[in-house]
């Protein structure tokens, strides 16, 4: 990887989508123009994003820009650490295969299922009445 050249992925998850910009740098991570550290407040999340950098070992190798839309905290966390898994495989082809055996690269398809009509919910019937 060049030293200005700017990978860019998408990660998807349940309503979100996360647009990932990585160069080379010393390990600062943005997201939507904040802090890492502020946008996300809970530490399991802040450590579940960084799973593919752990994996990887390039913790500290590169810059992270975000920008995320859409759903809410958890579905937001995934989407970022989808795009991020997918921009660290462009960066080097040699992360594919630790990248996948962890399962980092696989979309999560799980999404939120439709309410039906005549229902209280998507599963849920309203209470059945004999007479």
């Amino acid at each position: 990887m060049a030293d200005n050249e700017v990978i860019q992925a998408t990660g998807r998850r349940k309503q979100a989508s996360a647009q990932v910009r990585i160069c080379a740098g010393k390990g600062k991570i943005y997201v939507n123009s904040q802090g890492f550290d502020d946008y996300f407040s809970t530490e399991s999340l802040r450590g579940y994003i960084t799973q593919p950098l752990m994996v990887t070992g390039t913790l500290e190798q590169f810059d992270i820009k975000v920008t995320v839309k859409g759903g809410g905290t958890m579905g937001q966390a995934g989407a970022l650490r989808h795009g991020l898994a997918r921009a660290l495989v462009k960066s080097d082809e040699s992360f594919k295969a630790v990248l996948k055996e962890s399962g980092m690269l696989t979309r999560d398809s799980r999404v939120k299922e439709r309410k039906k009509s005549g229902q209280p919910g998507a599963r849920k019937r309203f209470q059945f009445s004999k007479r």
